[in-house]
């Protein structure tokens, strides 16, 4: 019997009417599941996205348990950088780690382009593999321009980001050189995820939050508003999400994108007086997440309240899901949005 697809997800990003509050969660596959931490004693993130049958299992895992209303691709925003030169490893509680850091003009120019089909199979396979496994939307993702240079600049995780910047003023040049490389690459990478079958495309610029409102207009907003008018012809929802990034909200919604990720700094309502009118995504406090039930609910349903306003809302965390919650949690959780919210 051939199961009936969830479309709430797809509807809510259009800003159509739904029956329920969509929900879904940022690293919702992954660290918080101990069928996934079984798997991660035999694999790393590296050999799982290398094999699509494993990947699509850990993807679809959470849909399974949580009955949420999209699926995520289980994968990481520095899968296309090997492709163009950068030698980065994932190193076990530090994160990503590269060793050839940028530091020229030179160094950028050295960098190649991505051939999707070639570099990445395996990726473009798990998405096909998935659009004949799941009866909800497949979201799939890119790292942004910011966020990838911060890595390719700082030779890791920052905590200032003061490289990344002192290479922005300083090398303007090289600089809007990085951007337009990095922004053709997820421009390839996430058309070719779309010709492969995902259906909702999120961008994380994790980090673009450490820029002033100034300096995004100027170093950042160009490259963005490329990606977005590219990709846009391609006719899938456009998700935009960042952390510590609410005073870019503005400039988000001024973006060819569908939907708005917010993190838990900003409240919907502010954010909808603000003139933030496109769909909005988020945005409970992950840390909520270890809290006695009636608070998460309560909480909650303060979210929804302002949510429910339009119908222009999706439910969903404001950021990612960490390994000491409760996998129930997410259950039940789930379950409490679809039921306020159900007409």
């Amino acid at each position: 019997m051939t199961k009936v697809f969830n479309d709430q997800f797809l509807k809510a990003c259009r800003g159509e009417e739904v029956s329920h509050v969509p929900v879904w969660y940022m690293r919702q596959a992954g660290r918080s599941q101990p069928e996934y931490r079984k798997i991660k004693e035999k694999y790393s993130l590296f050999e799982i996205t290398h094999r699509p049958e494993l990947c699509a299992e850990v993807t679809r895992l959470p849909v399974e348990q949580y009955n949420v209303d999209a699926a995520i691709l289980y994968k990481d925003i520095m899968t296309p950088l090997p492709a163009i030169g950068v030698d980065v490893e994932i190193k076990s509680g530090i994160g990503p780690v590269i060793d050839n850091p940028i530091r020229s003009l030179a160094n950028v120019e050295r960098l190649g382009e991505i051939d999707p089909a070639q570099d990445v199979p395996y990726v473009l396979d798990t998405i096909k593999l998935l659009r004949e496994q799941l009866s909800v939307p497949l979201i799939s993702f890119s790292g942004a321009p910011f966020t990838l240079a911060s890595y390719m600049i700082e030779g890791g995780p920052s905590k200032n980001y003061y490289k990344t910047k002192a290479f922005m003023y300083s090398e303007p040049e090289a600089w809007f050189k990085l951007m337009d490389k990095l922004g053709e690459t997820a421009i390839r990478y996430v058309k070719s995820q779309i010709a492969a079958g995902a259906q909702a495309i999120q961008i994380f610029d994790s980090w673009v939050g450490t820029l002033n409102v100034a300096d995004y207009r100027t170093f950042i907003k160009p490259v963005m508003e490329k990606i977005f008018t590219e990709l846009k012809e391609e006719n899938v929802p456009l998700i935009m999400f960042g952390v510590g990034a609410s005073h870019l909200a503005n400039d988000w919604n001024d973006l060819p994108l569908d939907v708005v990720g917010l993190d838990w700094r900003l409240p919907i309502k502010e954010a909808r007086a603000r003139g933030v009118n496109k769909t909005v995504q988020g945005n409970l406090e992950p840390a909520l997440l270890l809290a006695p039930w009636d608070v998460i609910e309560e909480r909650t349903k303060e979210i929804l309240d302002q949510g429910t306003e339009s119908s222009k809302f999706i439910f969903n965390l404001g950021h990612g899901v960490f390994p000491d919650v409760n996998p129930d949690t997410l259950k039940r959780l789930t379950a409490f949005v679809h039921e306020y919210t159900s007409k």
